[in-house]
């Protein structure tokens, strides 16, 4: 397994090629090679599987004209090396590269149709001078291709093509751009694999079976080097009947693919999910190890075995590994990898650069910590992907199918729908509980940008419904396998894996589409032919398995744990400056669905999460921490926040009146996080005792400045919390009133106000649900004279300072909501007490007393003090809010006014 690059329509360019090479040295860490011939240069990086000490690339034939970069393998590449021999071939090597080449030499373009395999490649004519490019049947290697416009000589068009969407991206020769189409159809219909479109428009990827010419004067064909869509559909019309011989034949050819797939000079292993088909793949090589098949010394004497658990979850399949494990015993060594949420977290950003677009669940992660586990035994590793697709493993299938007996006879359909009744009852299970709880139904569409929404409404996305044997090829060329083999290959080659998938046998596939539709479901049971063809390998628990579970994560369960971290997402500026996303209805369904009053899903909110961490990684520009230097170290209480400054001269237009003109300077003090059981006064005075304990020796120039009378500010966030007055929206039980009220308030990005539903709730418990209304139609009065905060005026109290969750509070602030402080005047009174008893003496005599201050980016609010004066006095020395309460954690202030 590799990965290739290059491009086409260009000068010579080795640093290109190198750039774009060193982008995917994950796809092949064993060696590199880069070649250029006039408008063409090649990039390949090798991870050596057959014939490691040869084999080397871009390999050329002897007679210079043919030039390969190739990615994959071909299994059936010692029959065609023997006829290519038997045609006067010589051959130099042992590599399946080196057949491919020759293939190609003898047969054009026909040979892709002869290979059983799996392949991405580019092949140079120096006679014709044309590049040829190609992706195997099934699309189980990636290629990727991109026109880019005047890059060429004389400003003609040239194209860029590599196994990952990231040497395109470091090429510098084309410019980022989100493809809205496929996004949109993403969000709504859940496509992510659409075509040959990417979700980075002008990115485009061959289609299965698909090859790509470039001609010497530039022209471009594209077109399909395979018949084997139509093939399987024409097979489908004359069909064979299903007997037992056909079980008995379809185990031999299922045993053939997964012989083939075990040459190998590196170690093989099995991924081992618990299903059918992953079972059936561990147990067909056990048996070989049991024959002492000669192909199996790639495997040892122990099948080493990998397989995500997810203990206590709903959706553990550990007691079906360890009943494969229990049948393989003593040619087994099972290793359990058991991903958890916090694993999740951490490994998220570069799990979704690994998948370079977005996917419709975070179920790959399984696979992705699999596959990190098993590159530390083995290189290759065989699953059994492709096998639903082929043979009907998801449940969706069985409408098909009795829609299709439907239109037979309603007795035929009657009889299979008697016998599925359980299957499709775990489909509709969880939707009917919902009707039943009355739980409520968001379209998608509502969750979108309104003006992004509009642009894309006609866009339509339907499936083969009527048809089983259709549909089977629909899937496995567009609709389902695309973005499982894209999971598979992302997941494998960012370990340096190859992973080799038995069920996508092209003969394999050829030979179960030959056969009648009873073959794949019967009596209510799907895979049937796999079931019966596996009988006395597996244990009958999976062999007679009706649940499907997969390789995938507890998504649901792991949401709830990670709200705290996805809403922080959800509540962030960039999010909400997306044009795609209604920031404040996304934030409406997800707090829903936390309280359990919606009925969207975990994977509604994946996408949305999914789609703006992509933007995130790909496009949003990135801070250079190193260049920063200091980015991360932490500041002393003598110096300002980032981006703030130490002094500020009080300005008239804010509220400074006889001071205007008069300079202050603010020491915002650092502290550790504030909880509820936290004694605010005795924590709070060590931090004023550590602050006058170091200022001697903080230098001549703070010397000069604290000469004057000081005040001590505090933010009114750490009070509140400390009185227990700030609350997890989760805790906050939300009433259809404050639901309803919330929604015509706009939310602020800072969190600040009653645009939640949270927040909400809390002003209708502080001030009650009549003055509340009271105080909104007023408002609504207000906005229509152009009178603002008319609301605020009208409800009294400090509903002002109720704040909801911020985006850069640090936790458990940013999933939080807190009412203003209770007897502000008191608290500030008690402090102010306590300090003049603490502080050095040189300082009691200048102490000017404490403000409780409300302070953001956007206002200041003083709500409480026992300082002199009018209270716009204070709040115009908070004009720039020197404070930070995300990061920074500096949630008070030492004030001087200078003399």
């Amino acid at each position: 397994m590799c990965g290739i690059a290059g491009y086409h329509g260009l000068t010579a360019d080795e640093a290109l090629l190198r750039r774009m090479n060193d982008c995917q040295v994950h796809r092949g860490p064993d060696g590199d090679g880069i070649f250029t011939d006039g408008p063409v240069g090649l990039a390949h990086r090798r991870l050596s599987i057959i014939d490691r000490a040869h084999g080397q690339q871009p390999m050329t034939t002897r007679d210079g004209r043919y030039t390969i970069i190739y990615n994959g393998e071909v299994y059936n590449y010692l029959d065609l090396r023997a006829e290519l021999e038997a045609a006067g071939h010589r051959f130099d090597t042992d590599s399946d590269t080196e057949v491919v080449l020759q293939a190609f030499a003898e047969w054009g373009a026909d040979a892709f149709d002869r290979f059983n395999g799996m392949f991405g490649l580019a092949i140079w004519d120096a006679q014709e001078r044309s590049l040829t490019l190609a992706r195997d049947h099934f699309g189980i290697k990636p290629l990727y291709v991109c026109r880019s416009a005047g890059s060429g000589a004389d400003d003609a068009d040239a194209w860029l093509f590599s196994s990952e969407i990231k040497p395109i991206l470091e090429s510098g020769l084309y410019e980022k751009r989100p493809n809205d189409r496929t996004i949109y159809r993403y969000l709504r219909f859940r496509i992510h694999e659409d075509g040959r479109e990417t979700f980075f428009d002008g990115i485009e990827r061959l289609e299965p079976g698909e090859l790509m010419t470039i001609a010497a004067d530039g022209s471009v064909e594209r077109r399909p080097f395979t018949r084997l869509r139509e093939e399987l559909l024409e097979l489908a019309k004359d069909q064979r009947p299903y007997d037992e011989a056909a079980a008995r034949e379809y185990r031999e050819r299922l045993t053939e693919a997964v012989r083939l797939r075990l040459q190998s000079e590196v170690p093989v292993g099995t991924s081992l999910s618990g299903g059918l088909d992953s079972s059936a793949v561990a147990v067909i090589i056990n048996r070989l190890i049991n024959e002492g098949d000669r192909t199996t010394e790639s495997v040892g004497q122990q099948q080493n075995t990998f397989s995500a658990v997810f203990p206590g979850s709903i959706n553990d399949e550990e007691r079906y590994v360890d009943d494969v494990l229990e049948i393989c015993k003593g040619h087994v060594d099972g290793r359990k990898i058991t991903p958890t949420p916090t694993e999740f977290k951490e490994d998220l950003v570069d799990f979704v650069r690994t998948q370079e677009e977005p996917l419709i669940s975070s179920g790959p992660y399984a696979q992705y910590q699999v596959m990190r586990e098993a590159t530390k035994y083995v290189t290759v590793l065989l699953d059994g992907q492709g096998a639903d697709e082929m043979m009907a493993g998801y449940i969706p299938y069985y409408f098909v199918y009795l829609r299709q007996l439907r239109a037979q006879g309603a007795r035929k359909a009657a009889a299979e729908l008697s016998r599925s009744l359980d299957v499709l009852w775990r489909l509709g299970r969880f939707k009917a509980k919902a009707k039943l709880r009355g739980r409520k139904d968001i379209p998608t569409t509502q969750l979108l940008g309104q003006g992004f929404a509009a642009r894309h409404a006609g866009e339509r996305y339907s499936v083969e419904g009527r048809n089983l044997k259709k549909r089977l090829v629909e899937d496995l060329f567009v609709g389902s396998l695309p973005s499982l083999l894209r999971y598979e290959d992302k997941n494998t080659m960012r370990f340096s894996l190859e992973g080799r998938v038995p069920f996508l046998d092209k003969e394999v596939v050829k030979f179960i589409f030959s056969l009648s539709d009873e073959a794949i479901i019967k009596d209510g049971w799907n895979k049937r032919i796999l079931r019966d063809a596996t009988r006395d390998l597996l244990p009958e628990s999976i062999n007679r398995r009706r649940n499907k579970i997969g390789f995938t994560t507890p998504q649901g369960e792991w949401f709830m744990r990670l709200k705290n971290h996805f809403y922080g997402i959800f509540l962030s500026e960039s999010f909400a400056s997306r044009p795609y996303f209604n920031q404040t209805e996304v934030l409406h369904a997800f707090e829903g669905w936390i309280k359990g009053t919606n009925d969207v899903d975990s994977m509604t909110f994946w996408r949305l999460l999914n789609l703006e961490l992509w933007l995130q990684e790909y496009f949003d520009e990135k801070v250079d921490e190193a260049a920063q230097g200091s980015v991360h170290r932490v500041k002393t209480d003598y110096e300002p926040n980032a981006r703030k400054e130490l002094d500020l001269v009080l300005d008239a237009a804010h509220g400074a009146g006889a001071d205007a003109g008069r300079t202050v300077r603010r020491y915002p003090l650092r502290t550790d996080l504030y909880a509820r059981e936290d004694d605010l006064d005795a924590k709070t005075l060590g931090y004023l005792e550590r602050f006058f304990g170091g200022l001697p020796s903080a230098g001549e120039d703070h010397d000069a400045a604290t000469k004057g009378t000081w005040y001590f500010f505090i933010s009114e966030k750490i009070v509140a919390i400390t009185q227990g007055r700030s609350y997890f929206i989760w805790d906050i039980k939300v009433s259809r009133p404050a639901r309803i009220l919330s929604r015509y308030v706009t939310r602020t990005p800072a969190g600040i106000g009653l645009g939640s539903p949270f927040t909400m709730q809390l002003a209708i418990e502080e001030a009650g649900l009549a003055r509340v209304l009271y105080a909104s139609a007023g408002g609504a009065i207000g906005k229509l004279i152009g009178k603002r905060g008319l609301f605020y005026e009208l409800v009294g109290g400090d509903i002002r300072a109720i704040d909801g969750p911020t985006e850069y509070s640090v936790y458990p602030a940013n999933v939080s909501a807190k009412l203003a402080p209770k007897d502000p005047d008191q608290v500030a009174a008690r402090l102010s007490a306590l300090i003049r008893e603490r502080v050095p003496q040189p300082w009691r005599a200048t102490f000017g007393g404490t403000v409780v201050m409300d302070a953001n980016d956007i206002g200041r609010n003083v709500l409480g003090k026992d300082a002199p004066g009018p209270k716009e006095r204070y709040e115009a020395m908070f004009a720039d809010n020197p404070l930070g309460q995300g990061s920074e954690q500096t949630p008070m202030a030492i004030v001087f006014e200078q003399p």
